[in-house]
């Protein structure tokens, strides 16, 4: 297309000719879709999956309760709730209701979605609440007593915005909010960081740090561990770049001088440091160990606690007491250690981590690290629920919940193979599902990320499950380059103007499916969300043979104007800055709303995005979808009004989005 977008005016989020051109789209696919015979069955199928009371409920440790959120049928928006660890290993725990979301939604005629609590630590009585209007990023902070369950009238209260906050003490937190103009970077986070003191206006509140108008946010936050007491602050440059600095009690900051694209973790006297790219003789991907204050000091002598090869990468990381539970992948599968420093810091010993069943999916879903060696695994696969085991390190291990399957897995199996991209490079991929040996192709249904290091790891869909592998279809997971399953290298190989590499990577394993005889082009299926929705683009407009449908889902399409949409000039690390003309040249390249002709066919396209997606902003999808009408191209277009980034602001929406989804996909390729 040409230098002049006429479909401008549909950035307009809530103008009234933009909301009336959704509302029209919105009709036809409801008219399309939802009024298909099989759409309610297959929702009420669905929602039965999300409002299921048999789900675990997952917790976060803190001091002696164990804290959980939970939405159901009756608690459309969820209610905030604790319990103790020996109610919690009954099947039907008593637990202590906190705050109700529903109730306060319809106290105050507000679509308000959880968003997260900060607990003061160590009485853990008070809290600082996130509450965001329908879904968005942008969030209300209140300040909530754990003991009257009610917010705390004249306590730290922030209006909407993209706030960063934390306790500092009793009556002092470290914040970052839009304090008016200069408080906020060119990506909409915060640009400074204050000290707040009870009872005084935030605007007035001390200056302890800022960033540049151009770094993505600025941060600060207290280290409360007993006898390790310390302030941070530090800045992110951009999205994978940043500084950290030590705040001194006079002000004065010390930098963590470790390589600005490293990650960093300071905890108790340790210093662990991830690398992106290599430092002190150690290759990208290592993880090191440093004695905190040796290191301020000028100490390098790094112990190294991880080296990565070809197959093998870092997954993560978690500390407890006096342990450091290490995460690794092989060819995707985790693998899980346990390691232990010496008195000195020096000298860390490792041994497996005892209780995990073999071939599963294993994560840690929770430590408790300034009081114990607790740790919580969840357990699962494609075709395994998830199991909940609590354990101590060196002691027993126990099953505290077990869910039940969600769907017939009867005839299915898993399998994981390799294609071969463009370039020679072998691309992992999982494929559950029948066995084609036995049934033939079959629809198909091909899903990828390919950003941000994000790595795609086995997991239990039950969504999935139920809405199609249960129908018979099969569904595959594509572990493209820009991800992180193989660590920095896999992520770095796509960035920028090598982004291609990962369409190229997608659409290798599209053909590697039809080479085995799994499906077809006409009855594969492509989705993706965000960043996965730019990968969806792509196959569009770069390899529409491939595939019979596509899904897009709150994605990023236009690659001219993604830095000047709400938060997207925090993403120029990743995709390049279209006010360079170097970066323009190849992002107009890669841009799929750039890239859209008349004269190509395209497969069937269902686009879905959310008025309230503070994050991709909904023009992406919005000028897509009239590009493509304009063409006269196969496209449907589903906007829901709430939802944020998710797409969704409770398990009914989820429900309804799901139900589109598939019974697109069942249209097209079955």
């Amino acid at each position: 297309m040409s230098e002049h977008d006429p479909y401008l005016w549909l950035e307009d989020i809530s103008g009234e000719a933009a909301l009336a051109w959704v509302a029209e789209r919105n009709a036809e696919t409801a008219e399309t879709l939802a009024a298909d015979a099989g759409f309610a069955p297959l929702k009420a199928r669905v929602r039965e999956v999300l409002d299921a009371s048999d789900r675990i409920p997952y917790t976060a440790r803190r001091g002696a309760f164990l804290y959980n959120f939970w939405r159901d049928a009756e608690h459309v928006r969820g209610v905030w709730r604790r319990t103790t660890l020996e109610q919690y290993r009954k099947d039907a725990p008593e637990w202590e209701v906190l705050l109700d979301v529903d109730a306060l939604a319809a106290a105050e005629d507000e679509k308000w979605v959880w968003d997260g609590a900060r607990v003061r630590r160590p009485a853990h009585d008070r809290a600082l609440v996130r509450l965001s209007r329908d879904g968005g990023d942008a969030v209300v902070v209140r300040e909530f007593d754990l003991t009257t369950r009610e917010f705390v009238e004249g306590g730290f209260e922030v209006p909407e915005a993209k706030t960063r906050i934390g306790w500092i003490d009793d009556d002092t937190v470290f914040v970052g909010t839009d304090t008016g103009p200069g408080s906020l970077t060119e990506s909409g986070y915060p640009r400074t960081v204050r000290r707040w003191r009870r009872g005084t206006p935030v605007e007035e509140a001390e200056l302890v740090y800022e960033a540049a108008d151009t770094d993505v946010s600025a941060w600060g936050y207290r280290d409360d561990t007993p006898g390790f007491e310390r302030d941070f602050v530090g800045r992110s440059l951009d999205f994978f770049r940043s500084e950290t600095y030590l705040l001194e009690p006079d002000g004065a900051t010390v930098r963590v001088d470790v390589p600005d694209d490293a990650l960093v973790d300071v905890h108790r006297g340790h210093l662990l440091v991830t690398l992106k790219s290599a430092w002190l003789g150690q290759p990208t991907g290592s993880l090191l160990a440093f004695g905190f204050d040796a290191f301020l000091a000028g100490d390098r002598t790094p112990e190294v606690l991880f080296t990565p090869d070809a197959r093998t990468a870092l997954a993560g990381h978690s500390w407890t007491r006096h342990h450091l539970i290490l995460e690794t992948m092989r060819d995707v599968s985790t693998h899980i250690e346990v390691l232990t420093p010496g008195r000195d810091g020096a000298g860390w010993t490792r041994t497996p981590l005892v209780g995990v069943p073999p071939l599963s999916a294993v994560a840690v879903v929770g430590t408790d690290p300034d009081v114990s060696d607790e740790y919580f695994l969840d357990v699962s696969g494609f075709l395994q629920p998830s199991s909940l085991h609590r354990g101590h390190i060196g002691g027993d291990t126990e099953v505290l919940k077990q869910a039940p399957d969600r769907f017939d897995t009867a005839g299915l199996s898993v399998e994981q193979h390799f294609a071969t991209s463009a370039d020679g490079t072998r691309v992992p991929y999982f494929v559950i599902g029948p066995d084609h040996a036995v049934t033939g192709p079959g629809p198909a249904l091909l899903y990828g990320y390919g950003g941000f290091e994000v790595s795609l790891t086995p997991f239990y869909g039950a969504v999935t499950g139920r809405a199609w592998l249960e129908g018979g279809g099969t569904y595959v997971i594509a572990n493209i380059r820009g991800g992180g399953e193989y660590g920095p290298d896999w992520h770095q190989a796509a960035l920028g103007a090598d982004r291609p590499r990962a369409f190229e990577d997608f659409a290798a394993v599209a053909r590697d499916l039809v080479a085995r005889g799994i499906t077809t082009p006409d009855r594969l299926g492509a989705s993706g969300g965000s960043n996965g929705g730019l990968l969806m683009g792509a196959m569009l407009t770069r390899y529409p043979e491939l595939f019979g449908a596509i899904v897009a889902q709150v994605p990023l399409l236009d690659m001219t104007r993604f830095h000047k949409l709400l938060a997207g000039a925090s993403w120029i690390a990743e995709y390049g800055d279209p006010d360079d003309a170097d970066d323009l040249v190849h992002l107009r390249e890669v841009s799929p709303y750039h890239r859209l002709a008349a004269d190509r066919t395209y497969p069937p396209v269902l686009l879905m995005t959310s008025t309230r997606d503070d994050r991709v902003h909904p023009g992406h999808a919005r000028k897509t979808a009239a590009r493509l009408r304009e063409l006269g191209h196969p496209v449907l277009f589903h906007e829901n009004t709430g939802g944020g980034h998710a797409g969704a602001g409770d398990n009914e929406q989820a429900a309804h989005n799901s139900a589109l989804v598939h019974t697109f996909l069942r249209r097209h390729l079955t």
